[in-house]
């Protein structure tokens, strides 16, 4: 079969950040999320939308197409200010790191919806633990034979965006020694976890084909991988990520995506991405989500391994013109604060106190989780 991808401004860039409702009291979570956005009266020419999503405590900001990632930070202030508008009379904010720490996933009610309810069905206990948030971001392409170059050049980075966001160490009130316990609940899904890398769209086509015919799914978007093209939007998009609490992050992780595919394919159609065995994508992969900022990855097929701070610190170097002449040279200079301040997750771990295979204390997790949400009022409040 043929897959059309649709021809979309290069490097053009769309966000989406998902964000949990907690009771400003208790920290638990809130299954209001149809409610809420029932409430809600966005400008009918509004660019940015709020939309529900798999479980009912989750709400997500999307953004409009944009060409520099400030303006998609812009709308996401303006839809989370409308958002925490109609939340504050409610006693609820906003949440987003990779899991909630201690609320049981077998306990959150599921979207009616039928594409959720057609994947619950399927995936039984393992689609029911998606208690999980993340950060994606979409950038445009204006040709297609740039979509397997551009996800190749995000595999290889992975676990530098994994490390740079990882913030789910806990779940259901136990420390499990990971940083992003979201990263290994998510790939239990059928459908989800690392891509394939192709050499070009007719390979990529082929196996979506082969996908389609034995029934592993029924369209192109229920193929879930971490790094995807988007055919219908004509994007590549990076589902990495784990949630993060503040718009200056969000930014963060934005602009190193952005300026990571606009290096390779921001003119050039036909550029090649060296592709990395598939053995140390993996195990980038789990060491990223393990260690974070403290992993040793695998940079190249040679097996050469770096310490992911000190390469991510040399890939930024490298890309501070790209970052110039996308204009997000503000927001990719973040990233080098996320290094200095570390690992989310390890952050979180150092306030508890923690350590894998303890119980922390639920009135500690419960301050984590009213820390976070104010940190994001304030981050959408103060932008």
């Amino acid at each position: 079969m043929r897959l059309e991808f649709t021809k979309s401004a290069q490097s053009s860039i769309g966000i989406e950040w998902e964000l949990g409702l907690v009771d400003t009291a208790t920290g638990q979570l809130a299954n209001v999320g149809k409610d809420i956005l029932a409430k809600l009266e966005p400008p009918n020419d509004a660019p940015y939308k709020v939309v529900d999503e798999f479980m009912l405590n989750t709400l997500e900001l999307v953004t409009g197409v944009c060409s520099r990632v400030d303006e998609g930070l812009d709308q996401l202030a303006t839809a989370g200010t409308q958002l925490l508008d109609v939340l504050t009379d409610e006693r609820l904010g906003l949440y987003s790191q990779g899991t909630h720490p201690f609320a049981d996933a077998l306990d959150e009610p599921i979207s009616s919806h039928i594409r959720y309810q057609k994947m619950l069905d399927r995936t039984q206990y393992w689609g029911q633990q998606m208690l999980i948030y993340g950060v994606h971001a979409h950038i445009g392409l204006d040709h297609v034979a740039k979509a397997m170059p551009a996800v190749n050049q995000l595999i290889k980075h992975y676990p530098h965006l994994l490390a740079l966001s990882a913030s789910s160490p806990f779940w259901k009130g136990y420390d499990t020694g990971y940083v992003s316990q979201r990263t290994l609940v998510f790939q239990q899904l059928p459908t989800s976890g690392l891509p394939f890398q192709f050499h070009n769209w007719t390979e990529y086509e082929s196996i979506i084909t082969d996908l389609l015919r034995v029934g592993v799914v029924d369209d192109v978007t229920e193929v879930r991988w971490d790094i995807r093209p988007v055919p219908r939007f004509g994007t590549i998009e990076q589902r990495a990520c784990d949630g993060v609490a503040t718009l200056r992050q969000v930014g963060a992780i934005t602009a190193l995506t952005q300026c990571l595919v606009h290096e390779v394919v921001g003119s050039d159609p036909d550029q090649q991405v060296e592709i990395l065995p598939p053995w140390y994508v993996q195990e980038n992969k789990w060491r990223a989500a393990r260690y974070g900022l403290d992993a040793t990855v695998i940079v190249d097929s040679a097996g050469t391994e770096l310490p992911v701070k000190q390469d991510l610190e040399r890939v930024l170097n490298r890309l501070e013109p790209i970052a110039d002449e996308l204009g997000c040279s503000r927001e990719l200079s973040w990233v080098s604060e996320m290094l200095k301040e570390g690992t989310l997750a390890a952050q979180q771990r150092e306030k508890m106190g923690s350590h894998f295979g303890a119980k922390v204390d639920r009135d500690k997790l419960k301050a984590l989780v009213l820390d976070s949400a104010s940190e994001t009022a304030a981050s959408i409040r103060n932008w």
